[in-house]
């Protein structure tokens, strides 16, 4: 029986299909309102789209699972492509963080920070912003508006005095005690409004206050009042209003056939806050891009709107605003304008996603170039598409580390990033670490898991080359891998020269004795040299971070009374040094073992040494 012929016996209820080649691998994970009618629309010759033709021809088996709603198909869809990441299905990159802006309401005296991400904690988030340096600026306007507290309660109610920020006039100093709680609040409720784009409540609400202040002759307060208005005024001459105030994203697509792109702005409180393009490949059914955009892009870590304006009309449109308003916790709704100032705003989204894309397309284009060139230097066999470089990292043989970072495409795969702590070898033996390191990136699971990348780095000259190729030829990987060795660039003479001069990157081919000179200014050689420069900082910043947390322990333990232990305990309980050195001595005195004496001592004698290092978490493979 043909595949065609089977699609006959699908169910016409909602449910989830799997595409399956003949080796069992799942190319595509669909929903469908109705199984029968969607999965028979492959089979048909009216989408000339090369994707799917390319899809259908590797197709062996399609399987399908029934739900009994569409939101509990989109559900599993969603959970399928995680899982799986089947090839054809859309693959979002976005290589921005953002930040956001959290207040917990519940908290006595609270105040701002700077978060990556959003938690269904009972806080308050305002953004997405950018970069942390834009979340930081709405932050330091804040302050200078509304003098809120800007360090932990503890810690600032450890000082002797208020800190600086309430000497200008940036803090209302609640630690101690120089404002109400009562006060304070007021402050908190204009700087929440002033976020929520509510800016005539709260100028009116202020300009309310000041009045009543002064006709009870209460004019230090009513001066107060006054300098937050002109604070407020200053502040939003500079900003521009695109709405009636409210939190919205407004979604934008492109697509050349190949790829996809969508641009969201983002409006906060009324004002375009910051904008992102995300890149898309697979993406079969553009019509369903919005709908895949929208279940892969939002999640519980990321802010959710009140609104998302979209460009065109989706098919699941309710299942997505229920599963949306879950993640809220309140009504998401999702509007396609047909026109005002909101259809100016999509199509605005739109521009700017058709002007990322034909960036993106142009900068492809260039790596391609740069990618082919590469490949003739070389010599290659292949493309070198995925290339990954491997280093070192030692102090006299103490706290030694590996790093294996790759890029794909030219640009770097964090997702693929790993650091090794060296276990076996001992002393300054840089081939065994290295010997380690490669025996644990390429082990039948690792590269089952993993493949193999088109070109291997090493970081040195025919030295580190030789030894390499011994690690790979013992791995019986030497048909299989492609490894070059690049050779730093290094100043020539004793360094006392008014001219500094220095020598030529290199680049080590096997079997070859003289290194290749590729041009200085080329692009493969300054790829070679971005992927090398990257292991290394990579490596350097993991073998930094087991010395800080080495030191970390001779400082803890350099402390009459404190062995393992009762290290472990500290940091368990309070998480971090800074939380150590922000606890009070009563706070100290709560761990077992830790009597009022000792918590006087490492509260009052240790603080100076403790700080000095970073507490810094890691992850190693």
């Amino acid at each position: 029986m043909e595949l065609r012929d089977t699609i006959r016996s699908f169910p016409t209820s909602p449910g989830v299909y799997l595409m399956r080649d003949t080796a069992g691998t799942i190319l595509y994970v669909g929903k469908a309102r109705n199984l029968r009618q969607r999965v028979s629309n492959y089979f048909g010759n009216t989408d000339g789209r090369p994707q799917v033709r390319f899809l259908m021809a590797r197709v062996a088996t399609i399987e399908f699972t029934i739900t009994d709603t569409e939101k509990e198909a989109l559900l599993l869809e969603n959970t399928l492509i995680k899982q799986h990441q089947p090839r054809y299905n859309l693959n979002l990159k976005d290589d921005k963080t953002f930040f956001s802006l959290q207040i917990d309401l519940h908290k006595p005296f609270p105040r701002f920070q700077v978060v990556r991400k959003v938690s269904r904690d009972g806080a308050r988030y305002f953004g997405p912003y950018a970069s942390a340096s834009a979340a930081r600026e709405v932050l330091r306007q804040l302050q200078r508006m509304f003098p809120l507290r800007h360090y932990p309660l503890k810690s600032c109610m450890n000082r002797p005095r208020p800190c600086l920020y309430h000497q200008i006039g940036q803090c209302s100093a609640p630690c101690h005690k120089l404002i109400s709680a009562e006060e304070y609040g007021l402050l908190v409720e204009g700087a929440v409004l002033f976020l929520e784009g509510k800016s005539k409540d709260l100028v009116a609400g202020f300009k309310t206050r000041m009045k009543d202040a002064a006709e009870g002759m209460r004019y230090e307060e009513a001066a107060r009042w006054r300098d937050l208005l002109r604070a407020i005024d200053t502040t939003l001459e500079h900003q521009k209003m695109v709405s009636q105030g409210g939190d919205s994203d407004i979604l934008g697509l492109a697509s050349n056939g190949d790829s996809l792109t969508v641009a969201v702005l983002f409006v906060r409180g009324g004002n375009l806050s910051g904008s992102t393009a995300l890149h898309g490949s697979g993406g079969l059914d553009t019509a369903d891009a919005l709908t895949a955009f929208i279940q892969r892009y939002y999640h519980e870590e990321r802010f959710i709107p009140d609104e998302l304006l979209l460009p065109l009309p989706v098919e699941a449109s309710q299942a997505l605003e229920e599963w949306l308003s879950e993640l809220k916790g309140r009504k998401v709704r999702l509007h396609q304008p047909r026109r005002g100032d909101k259809l100016d705003l999509v199509n605005l989204a739109g521009r700017n996603a058709q002007a990322a894309l034909l960036e993106k397309t142009a900068t492809s284009r260039s790596q391609d170039r740069t990618l082919e060139e590469l490949q003739q230097k070389l010599s290659l066999p292949s493309l070198p598409r995925r290339i990954e470089c491997y280093d070192i990292s030692t102090l006299q043989g103490r706290h030694s580390v590996g790093s294996g970072i790759a890029f794909l495409d030219g640009l770097p795969d964090k997702a693929r990033y790993r650091r090794y702590r060296i276990r076996n070898s001992q002393g300054q033996d840089d081939f065994g670490m290295l010997q380690e390191v490669f025996a644990r990136r390429f082990s039948p699971e690792r590269i089952q898991q993993w493949g193999l990348p088109d070109l291997v780095v090493v970081d040195g000259g025919i030295g580190q080359l030789n030894s390499t190729l011994a690690v790979v030829t013992e791995l019986g990987l030497s048909e299989q891998l492609a490894v070059v060795s690049l050779a730093k660039s290094r100043v020539k003479g004793d360094g006392k020269d008014i001219h500094v001069e220095r020598t030529e990157e290199r680049v080590f081919l096997p079997g070859r004795r003289n290194p290749l000179r590729l041009r200085q200014d080329s692009a493969p050689l300054k790829l070679l040299a971005a992927i090398r420069d990257e292991a290394h900082r990579f490596a350097i910043t993991y073998h930094r971070s087991l010395r800080d947390r080495a030191t970390l322990r001779s400082a803890l333990r350099d402390i009459p009374g404190i062995g393992p232990k009762l290290e472990r305990l500290l940091l368990t309980q309070f998480g971090s040094l800074e939380g150590i050195k922000n606890a009070t001595v009563e706070e100290l005195a709560t761990v077992a073992g830790v009597s009022q004496e000792l918590a006087q001592q490492i509260n009052q004698q240790q603080t100076q040494q403790l700080i000095s290092t970073k507490d810094t978490k890691f992850h190693e493979d």
